[in-house]
């Protein structure tokens, strides 16, 4: 072989190596920019210590809606079923929480604060109403929110408590708003094995089978509608009540301080 043809093919397989690498390198900044683009005002927005709904609701969400019937759990409420009422239905004041079983301040909330919360609710003083969301599935991927509170909807089956209690264990186990280990069914069965008598044949079925799926994102539907951006966004009778203060949730103490003010 000639030496001008071996310089050819070197120059040709040179030449082909350089457009592979420009090419990855021009993929790799269209990932980045998509990465950036979709997250930063979440990222922003969990950085000033709240979690903002960015750009309407889940379009996954609407997927799952497709996928299959709406079946509404017993003992949801709300005239159309996506609400979830903790505490005696005749109680004076109404509290309304809502949250995104993936934010990290509504774990903050639930886990500093959630027992006064519950307390409160249960001696009467009002009840809770809960509307939930699942956008952090569309700013940061995944679908671990729709999966939660889909498993939510088969917890709220088996009765209010049981959502109550199964609300609780998945505050006290959430993962990095980053990861998706929401999204893991066998995942979110081995969690509810920490709620007594919650694993029924029924709720395994109803969460292995998406059962509550298309509620989940009706219920997400609800919470777009509303005048809330963000979570957690804690109301008492129509007051919003500020939780947060940079990022950090309000002592028990604080909270029932705040309740009393309001209720009188």
């Amino acid at each position: 072989m000639s030496n001008s043809r071996k310089t050819d093919r070197k120059t040709s397989a040179t030449d082909r190596m350089r457009a592979a690498r420009a090419q990855a390198e021009r993929s790799d900044r269209v990932r980045r920019r998509v990465v950036v683009g979709g997250a930063s005002a979440a990222v922003l927005a969990l950085a000033a210590g709240v979690a903002f709904a960015v750009g309407g609701s889940s379009g996954s969400g609407s997927v799952a809606a497709a996928n299959g019937p709406l079946v509404v759990p017993a003992n949801a409420s709300g005239t159309d079923g996506t609400v979830i009422t903790y505490g005696k239905a005749d109680a004076p004041h109404t509290l309304e929480v809502y949250e995104d079983f993936r934010c990290p301040f509504c774990e903050q909330l639930e886990t500093t604060t959630g027992k006064a919360i519950q307390q409160l609710a249960d001696d009467g003083s009002y009840k809770v109403e809960y509307h939930l969301a699942t956008f952090l599935d569309n700013n940061l991927g995944g679908k671990g929110s729709r999966t939660a509170l889909a498993a939510a909807g088969a917890a709220l089956n088996e009765g209010v408590d049981k959502f109550k209690a199964f609300h609780d264990v998945l505050y006290a186990n959430q993962p990095d708003e980053r990861s998706d280990a929401f999204g893991d069914v066998n995942h979110i069965l081995d969690l509810a094995g920490q709620v007594p008598g919650l694993k029924t044949d029924a709720f395994v079925k109803a969460v292995q089978d998406g059962t509550y799926a298309p509620w989940a994102a009706k219920v997400n539907e609800e919470f777009n509608k509303s005048d809330v951006t963000g979570t957690p966004t804690v109301k008492l009778d129509g007051r919003k009540l500020d939780v947060l203060t940079n990022g950090k949730a309000v002592s028990p103490e604080q909270f029932t301080a705040m309740v009393k003010q309001v209720t009188g």
